[in-house]
């Protein structure tokens, strides 16, 4: 069976996506020629266009079940006219062709698109309200974390992408799976990296269940086996070390890193050599640096023997300023090394590349509607309340406009 292209460039047709070639034609969309055609045409063609964006994978005949001829919106009122007038001055002088003062006449209000509306029962689904929070890069990827049982709605697994969300639903998704999502797919060097990872695991795995199990074992070997277990301050710089030429060695972390960041890793990569020089100071007996990033800073600093930089009088009546010294900025770029190294570490297991950063292509589509409030640490959202229709403006996403989704609007209009 043939696979249909979603993104074709000779007939483009826009899908709920982040896919580079969604964006092309993006840019490049038209509104649909209508001058030879008939009325029945035209509409036919606003709904083949719409539907292909709104509810890609939702069928025709489920779609016009979900369709409604009501369009919610609302009107703004401003709370201290009311409260000053109760409308007589409106009425004043019609009728007696008095016109009012060029600067007391109201200003033209905009225009509500409610036609912009005509999709907005499809916004409800779970699948389109994960994809419009930012978790998933399509629909389809969003019906697919739904379907696997990542997402949680109140706290409970839902597995049924067409979920109708009420006002003040939560629903959540698994972080690992949103940070494949929207995270950079690995290069060819990283895949490899992670298929050797992977087969040596497996390899360990094999060789951990073919090795008989020994029940006694000796008090001083299982003590010299947590001690050994333990990484001492020395590996850790040397992976901190490993980290940081990896970044600036990799082509596609080399390309997305700026100057100023090449130099503080550069910067970084000249201290931990020095730390590892000298090796006296790293015993293999001595504790572990530890959790907290300010206890780390400290401890590196009093095992490379840096003092805090000197006073500018102080340079100029000693006159040398020895080399064993820790300016602020050489502090603060060891700081952000070993929290970017704690909070974003390089792991070759992992589906996506590390340490993470966003997909290309992904600020054009980057933006929340205003009835979803959306938390990314957490990776959870509420539906706050249903999209409406406000003077100017219609908080349903879409890149056609009102004619188009006039026109859609009246095909299934007249099929209820």
């Amino acid at each position: 069976m043939r696979i249909r292209r979603a993104h074709g460039l000779k007939r483009p047709k826009l899908r709920q996506s982040w896919n580079k070639y969604n964006l092309y034609n993006l840019s490049r969309v038209e509104p649909p020629v209508t001058a030879p055609r008939t009325f029945f045409q035209q509409k036919w063609t606003a709904k083949a266009l719409s539907r292909a964006y709104h509810g890609e994978t939702v069928k025709e005949k489920h779609w016009q079940r979900m369709f409604r001829r009501r369009l919610r919106a609302v009107v703004h009122m401003d709370p201290d006219m009311l409260a000053r007038s109760d409308g007589y001055e409106h009425g004043e002088g019609r009728g007696s062709g008095l016109e009012p003062h060029p600067d007391k006449k109201p200003k033209p209000f905009p225009k509500t698109p409610y036609m912009n509306m005509t999709f907005a029962p499809l916004e409800r689904r779970l699948d389109t309200a994960v994809f419009r929070a930012m978790f998933a890069s399509s629909t389809r990827q969003a019906r697919q974390f739904v379907v696997h049982g990542d997402v949680k709605v109140n706290g409970k697994k839902m597995i049924y992408p067409g979920y109708q969300l009420n006002p003040g639903d939560m629903f959540q998704v698994e972080p690992e799976r949103v940070m494949f999502a929207t995270g950079a797919p690995k290069d060819a060097a990283e895949r490899r990296a992670g298929r050797k990872a992977r087969r040596k695991k497996e390899a360990s795995a094999k060789s951990e269940d073919s090795s008989p199990p020994s029940d006694s074992v000796s008090e001083p070997a299982a003590d010299s086996a947590v001690d050994s277990a333990e990484p001492n301050p020395k590996e850790t710089l040397q992976s901190l070390l490993s980290q940081a030429r990896t970044l600036l060695t990799s082509s596609s972390s080399s390309s997305s890193l700026s100057g100023k960041r090449k130099q503080d890793l550069r910067a970084f990569q000249r201290l931990l050599k020095k730390a590892l020089a000298r090796t006296h100071m790293f015993p293999q007996s001595s504790t572990t640096l530890t959790d907290s990033l300010d206890a780390q800073l400290q401890e590196l600093t009093r095992k490379l023997n840096l003092n805090p930089a000197p006073s500018l009088q102080d340079q100029v009546d000693s006159r040398d300023l020895s080399p064993e010294t820790m300016t602020p900025e050489n502090s603060k770029v060891l700081r952000r090394a070993l929290e970017e190294a704690r909070e974003n570490p390089i792991d070759v297991t992992k589906p996506y590349a590390t340490p993470w950063r966003p997909r290309a292509y992904m600020s054009a589509f980057a933006f929340i509607p205003r009835y979803l409030e959306v938390h990314h640490k957490i990776c959870s959202a509420v539906y706050l309340r249903h999209p409406v229709a406000r003077p100017g403006m219609g908080e349903v996403p879409t890149p056609f406009g009102s004619d188009v989704n006039s026109l859609a609007f009246n095909w299934y209009l007249r099929r209820r």
